[in-house]
């Protein structure tokens, strides 16, 4: 398991004042937990991405609480075993504060050892119901709900297809399953009922395989909740073996890694993902730096940042570095975040505005029109 300990005190990005900068007398490691490995790398590397820029940018305001910003990245593949190991490392290094993880079933599991000992876990990209919905006091989440996502995708696909054969498909993955189902609830409990579900293991056999069984059955509409990589391959196929249907992503093809692997295919591809942060006031400065860098803060970019900024913003409002405090202070009051002025309710939810649909165009993703 490779450890990354960064001190960030690079220059002053824009959007951050040198004029009156407290200087920084001593070091706050904050933890960092996301895939470096495995099928989810490119969110991760997003999530990464901003919370170095958030670390950077405090550090140059005066860091957290007056304490220099260290990050201890560490790789959980988003596996549920390696994220546990990784809590438990912070744990021994007595870290109180952490950024991460990304997948769903990492966080879950990783969550009831930071609970159990008091440290803070703010994610940017978790989005499972059931890490909040336990109410652990010092979990918390800046991006949006996975029921919250299945409704919109179940109110898109009546608004738009009502008339239309859909297909609900899932590739046995935890997120994939949960979105399938929570999908498919809320779809049949506004009196539509799809065509066809469908569990599949991905291939390139068993994609092509699936591609004509849908295509067989006059499938107009597939919602999948499937990574950039797999939507991408099976979009991609799909569209060499002569099916074009509707596709329906979600979160999980937030990345340009979904274009980059389904190709031309991936144009007209419709996706939910949380508001888009980089098109807002709140985000510009911050935005303006990252492309100053050539770095391009779409995805879940931004939300890494805000996650990393949320920590800073309460630790400092309240003077500490406690994590039980700062986890009280979020729970308790308002900040001005890249995300606008947003709170954390009883659960550690975000109050920030929820999912809106995208549709993907020329290697990009933009909202679409309702």
């Amino acid at each position: 398991m490779s450890i990354r300990r960064v001190v960030l005190s690079l220059a002053l990005a824009a959007g951050f004042c040198a004029h009156g900068v407290r200087p920084v007398s001593a070091e706050v490691v904050v933890g960092v937990a996301l895939p470096r490995s495995g099928a989810y790398v490119a969110i991760g590397e997003q999530v990464l991405r901003g919370i170095e820029a958030a670390a950077r940018d405090a550090n140059n305001a005066g860091g957290l609480n007056g304490e220099s910003i260290v990050l201890d990245v560490q790789d959980d593949a988003c596996d549920s075993n390696k994220a546990t190991a990784v809590a438990n490392h912070f744990v021994q290094s007595k870290v109180g504060l952490v950024v991460g993880h990304v997948c769903s079933n990492a966080s879950i599991a990783a969550s009831d050892v930071y609970a159990a000992n008091g440290i803070v876990m703010i994610t940017a990209a978790s989005v499972a119901a059931r890490l909040t919905d336990r109410g652990l006091p010092t979990i918390f989440r800046v991006c949006g709900r996975d029921d919250d996502q299945a409704r919109l995708s179940a109110t898109v696909l009546a608004e738009r297809f009502r008339d239309r054969k859909i297909a609900l498909i899932q590739d046995l993955t935890p997120a994939s399953r949960a979105l399938a189902a929570a999908t498919k609830d809320n779809l049949n409990r506004i009196g539509i009922n799809e065509a066809m579900s469908v569990a599949f293991s991905p291939s390139d056999a068993d994609d092509a395989a699936l591609a004509d069984r849908l295509k067989g059955a006059g499938i107009d509409v597939v919602y999948y909740g499937g990574d950039a990589a797999e939507m991408g391959r099976l979009v991609r196929i799909s569209a060499e073996r002569g099916f074009r249907p509707q596709w329906f992503g979600t979160s999980a093809i937030a990345t340009q890694d979904f274009a980059k692997v389904a190709g031309p295919a991936s144009n007209g591809v419709l996706m939910t993902f949380y508001l888009d942060p980089s098109r807002q006031p709140a985000a510009s400065a911050v935005v303006q730096a990252f492309k100053a860098d050539g770095v391009d803060p779409t995805g879940s970019t931004i939300y890494g940042y805000a996650a990393l900024q949320a920590l800073v913003a309460a630790a400092n409002f309240a003077h500490v570095s406690d994590a039980r405090t700062i986890a009280a202070t979020l729970h308790r009051e308002r900040f001005d975040l890249v995300l606008g002025p947003v709170g954390f309710d009883a659960k550690g939810d975000v109050t920030a505005q929820g999912y809106v649909l995208y549709v993907w165009k020329d290697g990009a993703f933009t909202p679409a029109n309702k």
